[in-house]
């Protein structure tokens, strides 16, 4: 059963002039993708306690992934919905024949666009504020579609909007899923003890799949250690879901992990500000 390591629990008396001392924070991403957060939280004061939701991992079956990309030199645009879709994606992509020179690329932001440039893509259209498909539809290249072709790198499954919207614009397009997400954890593990021993404080989560699980992991959201510890979320779509369930929610102004660890400080900020008046 994955659990948290024993080693990420032992700093809980952190030195108590940080702004996150002695706050336990659930970060829920993918493991390869925690580090530089929890890193942050760490240098403030905080406790950072893996426990991921979601895991990143290859298709068992590339044949349909790779007779898309066959024939890649025949669409007009190439859209990668996350770094993860770039890093799953390309290899393949590359010992295929290469990037053909007319394929336009286009990502949902700034990350996947760092994670296309160091496979050689650099010129990439990314939105410039909202980092998500909403405000990638928003631009203008990807208003006119009649006739074009489109291909979405994604995983398997997720949302449709990009796809039904694009082609309700008069494209054509086609998916090419490259990896698969599973949810490692079997149960809660330790976070209803950690809540239970006031060693848990925030749980964040950057996607609606890994909220989804934390909801099935707690009782569809009813357990009492989920409903007492407020969430940190990255987009207000998590948002809207948790507050249909009652919980509580905060959403960061943008979808970095400086952004995050912004929220995270503002929101124990205003709790130490609300105990000191109770005092």
């Amino acid at each position: 059963m994955p659990g948290v390591p024993v080693k990420f629990l032992q700093n809980l008396k952190a030195m108590p002039d940080l702004p996150l001392a002695g706050c336990g924070i659930a970060v829920t991403r993918p493991a390869a993708q925690a580090e530089a957060l929890m890193d942050m939280i760490r240098a403030q004061g905080g406790n950072p306690i893996p426990f991921p939701l979601l895991e990143i991992v290859p298709l068992e079956d590339y044949t349909a992934f790779e007779h898309v990309i066959s024939s890649l030199e025949d669409y007009n645009w190439a859209i990668f919905i996350s770094t993860n879709a770039v890093e799953h994606g390309l290899p393949y992509v590359l010992k295929s024949g290469g990037w053909p020179d007319k394929l336009r690329c286009a990502g949902v932001g700034p990350a996947t666009a760092k994670a296309l440039a160091g496979f050689g893509i650099t010129q990439v259209l990314v939105p410039a504020q909202r980092y998500d498909s909403e405000g990638l539809l928003a631009l203008p290249e990807m208003q006119s579609m009649v006739g074009k072709r489109i291909v979405i790198f994604r995983g398997e499954g997720g949302r449709e909007l990009i796809a039904e919207t694009l082609r309700a614009r008069g494209a054509q397009v086609v998916y090419a899923e490259c990896y698969r997400r599973r949810n490692p954890q079997a149960d809660a593990g330790d976070l209803p003890r950690l809540w239970q021993n006031n060693q848990l404080h925030a749980i964040i989560v950057t996607s609606s799949e890994a909220l989804r699980s934390l909801l099935a992991l707690a009782d569809d959201g009813t357990a009492n250690w989920l409903r007492a510890t407020p969430l940190y979320a990255n987009h207000p779509r998590i948002g809207e879901l948790v507050r249909e369930r009652g919980l509580q929610i905060c959403i960061a102004n943008g979808s970095d992990d400086e952004a995050m660890l912004q929220c995270l400080l503002i929101m124990q900020a205003a709790r130490k500000h609300q105990g000191k008046t109770h005092e």
